[in-house]
């Protein structure tokens, strides 16, 4: 193994703290304000990173402004269906691009490159107008449905199909294993790390989405997470303990999500990544 000179490995070192203070940091900030008190002030120069006296008094606060956890909960839902229907969808796609032999499956795997490319905001009106005569404006299917299969996972658990050996297939075929045997009992427990990345993308994907569910709903009481708390902008535009509080309770989901799969994430990214 090559030896690091000293020098390299502090500059290292000193690159990846940068990293992580211009990642980490943000939402570190936005923690230690959410835990201050009304008497601490947030704008004091030099800044105080630590809240002398912490409290939980903020999310209370959020609590009673805004129906948060009903928010939080429609949120769940629909972050829940868009993992079931993406996981679902893009494992039985992708293995139909991979595995199986069939006349136009390069042009089909185009397609799916080609949906990458095209921007949301081209085709959201589209969206919206299909969704106005499928009579699902206004609901959270309304919400859930154009994002339930994406193009990227399609492709992510392709590429992690195409990465398995034949033979283990072939064998199974010769032992009288049909298609759908050889998907549920050898192929799909194979690429379990990819299903997890597709899992987090998904979740994280319908759980941060704004625009989208902004536009189609229109009853507070169907409204997610990311469009609630706007409330909390419009109406606490100078309490910034309150807006703090509601971006940590929006994203604490999402670090739990990736602490539970973190393990199959990262063997997730070796399967799925780009074959040339």
């Amino acid at each position: 193994m090559t030896r690091v000179r000293k020098g390299e490995l502090v500059l290292r070192y000193v690159l990846l703290l940068a990293v992580l203070a211009l990642t980490v940091g943000p939402f570190l900030w936005q923690l230690s304000t959410s835990l201050k008190g009304p008497t601490e002030d947030i704008y004091s120069s030099p800044p105080s990173f630590l809240p002398r006296h912490p409290t939980l008094h903020n999310y209370e606060r959020v609590a009673d402004t805004i129906p948060v956890w009903d928010y939080a909960f429609n949120s769940l839902k629909v972050a829940t269906a868009n993992v079931v229907t993406n996981c679902v969808g893009s494992a039985l796609a992708g293995y139909a691009l991979a595995r199986l032999r069939y006349r136009g499956r390069r042009a089909a795997t185009l397609a799916f490159v080609l949906a990458m490319l095209v921007p949301v905001e081209g085709i959201i009106i589209a969206q919206f107008t299909t969704m106005r005569e499928l009579g699902l404006n206004n609901t959270l299917i309304g919400v859930v449905l154009p994002g339930c299969i994406g193009a990227m996972n399609v492709l992510l658990m392709r590429n992690a199909f195409l990465n398995l050996p034949y033979e283990i297939e072939e064998a199974a075929y010769v032992d009288g294993a049909n298609v759908w045997q050889r998907f549920l009992r050898i192929a799909l427990p194979s690429v379990k790390g990819t299903v997890a990345v597709v899992a987090i993308f998904a979740f994280m994907g319908a759980w941060d989405d704004f625009l989208w569910p902004l536009i189609v709903l229109s009853d507070p009481s169907k409204f997610t997470l990311t469009i609630g708390l706007n409330y909390l902008h419009g109406t606490f535009a100078g309490d910034e303990r309150l807006v703090a509080a509601g971006t940590v309770i929006a994203v604490a989901p999402l670090i739990a999500l990736f602490a539970g799969l973190q393990r199959y994430f990262f063997r997730g990214v070796g399967e799925g990544a780009v074959k040339g």
